[in-house]
């Protein structure tokens, strides 16, 4: 059990005097039937719990793991250097939890500005390493809208390697398939810079539009608007790490 102040604090909710005058203040319920109480002090069960906080239903979470519908127009920067921060897209807690500062929820790598669709993020280090990291090969899918008609040539060509301008050797997709003539659907499974835009402009193609559909073995909720988040089921994560694992 731990003290209801130091559960506050853990999921983001400020400081431990913030936190302890959040309780004092009667302003944290426990329960779906929202209990009152104004002891910072009380042990309660975290396991399984729910509480309110000024009205506001959360749920305790030991470690934090979401998928976000990223929009257009954001950046995956907490010091974003032209448009709006994806951070700002989440509410305070999540962006301050494990003290805030280098604490809260980091990308789980990152989409351009003008790339949208699914985006996790964590404050678990060792899953977004485990997400990240090349050596665990997690296949990323991307739809892709691009200028010119698509042809076999291209699509044989992203399979089989294109060699960019900051690296000899060749980066293939792992699969890709033409959904209609500008549309292609391709499976990455490493991350550099540009990476889609750069491969399709290295077949004589242009991207015109970006969108990331899937991560591993999560796809982007067909509910979730952009700008949504939702918090991943615990199957969800299972899933993610057993799959990078199994593929290491």
């Amino acid at each position: 059990m731990m003290q209801l102040q130091d559960i506050l604090f853990s999921q983001g909710f400020g400081t431990r005097r913030v936190c302890y005058g959040l309780v004092q203040q009667g302003l944290v319920q426990l329960g779906e039937s929202r209990l009152p109480c104004t002891d910072p002090t009380e042990g309660v069960d975290e396991e399984g719990l729910v509480f309110w906080v000024q009205g506001e239903r959360w749920e305790y979470h030991v470690l934090a793991y979401l998928m976000l519908h990223k929009p257009a127009g954001t950046e995956c920067s907490q010091k974003p250097s032209t448009y709006p921060s994806i951070y700002t897209l989440l509410p305070g807690p999540l962006r301050n939890r494990g003290g805030g500062a280098a604490g809260g929820v980091q990308a789980v790598g990152r989409l351009d500005q003008d790339t949208t669709g699914l985006l996790l993020l964590s404050d678990d280090g060792k899953f977004i390493h485990r997400m990240t990291s090349p050596r665990h090969h997690v296949p990323k899918v991307y739809q892709v809208q691009v200028k010119h008609a698509l042809d076999d040539l291209q699509l044989e060509r992203l399979r089989h390697g294109v060699v960019l301008d900051d690296d000899p050797a060749p980066v293939r997709a792992a699969n890709c398939r033409a959904v209609d003539t500008h549309h292609l659907e391709l499976t990455l499974t490493e991350g550099k810079y540009h990476q889609v835009k750069r491969m399709v402009a290295a077949v004589g193609n242009r991207v015109e539009g970006l969108h990331r559909s899937s991560v591993g073995t999560i796809a982007l909720s067909e509910s979730l608007l952009p700008g949504q988040w939702r918090w991943l089921t615990a199957a969800e994560v299972g899933s993610l790490t057993q799959k990078a694992i199994k593929s290491a």
